[in-house]
């Protein structure tokens, strides 16, 4: 008797801490959503129907002394996902289809450009465009870390470097709170120039890419050092919208 008046008078407590450990049991069940935003995948949505326009400027430079300057629309569609025996991971991670099409502006028609695909392995991003595979950001993102982006293909090490990590940038008078700037290469002389750089923003993916590519007179010594373009390229995507 004195058993079950001791039970009935601890009863109060006994309620709150099983709801307390159901609540506990619950809460550990759940996925967790704050590791893609650890490891910086976001960084790099993959999911089928995401598409990223970007507005492209191009100026091409040939040995005659001609120049040429394009403008376009670009436009990359994840359009579906596949298991590439070729690229097996063993964590699962799928190879993602990326297709292209472009315009010159609005009023036209989009019309197929290229294909190419990405996908996530062994932390790294890669992606392959013409046959050839580069490794675009490394996860966690570090700053100032770097990597062989050409690791995967068979042209020689071309070490990248993560920059100005979770740092705000805009594009087109767009402002992105969160990105992280992946330097390619940013090397100039007297005969040349190799600049190649990524922007890519938390939550959107790349939002921002430079190409400027150029090779110097250097035929005579009046004309070394005045950067004069003898041939190559400049080329810059700016995003312009995105979404699914």
């Amino acid at each position: 008797m004195m058993l079950i008046k001791t039970l009935r008078h601890f009863r109060p407590l006994v309620l709150p801490l099983i709801g307390i450990t159901a609540f506990l049991f619950l809460d550990a069940c759940q996925p967790s959503t704050t590791e893609p935003i650890a490891s910086g995948y976001d960084y790099q949505p993959l999911e089928k129907g995401n598409y990223w326009i970007y507005e492209v400027t191009e100026q091409q430079f040939a040995l005659n002394g001609s120049s040429t300057t394009q403008t376009y629309q670009l436009r990359e569609t994840i359009t579906h996902s596949y298991a590439d025996a070729a690229n097996a991971d063993p964590t699962g991670s799928a190879t993602f289809r990326v297709e292209r099409h472009r315009r010159l502006n609005d009023s036209q028609a989009w019309q197929p450009d290229s294909v190419s695909s990405i996908r996530i392995t062994d932390s790294q991003l890669i992606k392959t465009e013409n046959n050839r595979s580069y490794v675009k950001l490394v996860f966690p993102l570090i700053d100032l870390f770097q990597w062989n982006g050409n690791a995967f293909n068979t042209d020689g090490e071309d070490l990248y470097q993560l920059k100005n990590t979770a740092k705000p940038f805009s594009v087109l008078s767009k402002p992105f709170p969160e990105t992280a700037t992946i330097v390619q290469q940013n090397d100039s002389t007297l005969v040349s120039q190799d600049k190649r750089l990524e922007i890519y923003a938390r939550g959107v993916g790349l939002i921002y890419k430079e190409k400027v590519q150029l090779q110097f007179c250097s035929s005579t010594p009046s004309c070394v050092g005045k950067a004069q373009i003898d041939y190559g390229i400049r080329q810059y995507f700016r995003l312009r919208a995105y979404g699914k």
